[in-house]
């Protein structure tokens, strides 16, 4: 099972080098999708619980459902809700083989009912959407970005203060 992970996560770096080489996308950048993907490796080597892992999965399906969405667009490959559509692409090309491989769907792995990993990943979609709603309107309200590199530093801060609690939570046993 371990190299069903590895071989998922060395997939994904692969993707994620492929799409740095293109044009940079202005929905999320590249470094910010890259930061993601190791954070996603760290906490699996580390054998981090599932819970807080699966937010950083659910980072990555959002940053590959913005780039994708914005490659469509780009090639003028007009999909209504683009976006939207991209990210459930993304979800099921993900949850399909994790669920295959035996990763999720064990009955003791659990939060509030639902598997631990997915849970994760739904946390981890919403959060790197807050990052970079936060990006945007810090732009809006200020003119400008307030520090170097906030459209990469907010949505992985993000996504690290999500998986810390999470982490903490989920230490605690509270049997949720």
């Amino acid at each position: 099972m371990k190299k069903i992970i590895k071989f998922f996560v060395f997939g994904i770096t692969l993707i994620s080098f492929y799409f740095i080489n293109l044009a940079p996308a202005k929905a999320v950048c590249p470094v910010c999708t890259v930061a993601v993907g190791a954070g996603l490796g760290l906490s699996r080597y580390l054998g981090i619980d599932d819970a807080a892992s699966g937010i950083w999965f659910g980072g990555l399906i959002m940053a590959l459902a913005l780039w994708s969405a914005n490659w469509l667009k780009k090639k003028n490959i007009n999909i209504p809700y683009g976006s939207i559509i991209s990210m459930i692409v993304w979800f099921i090309l993900t949850i399909i083989p994790l669920k295959l491989g035996g990763v999720m769907g064990h009955p003791n792995n659990t939060i509030l009912g639902i598997d631990k990993l997915l849970f994760g990943i739904i946390l981890g979609i919403f959060t790197f959407y807050l990052g970079i709603a936060a990006d945007k309107k810090i732009r809006q309200s200020k003119g400008r970005q307030l520090i170097d590199f906030q459209k990469v530093i907010l949505p992985v801060a993000f996504l690290l203060t999500a998986s810390v609690i999470m982490f903490l939570l989920t230490s605690l046993n509270l049997n949720i």
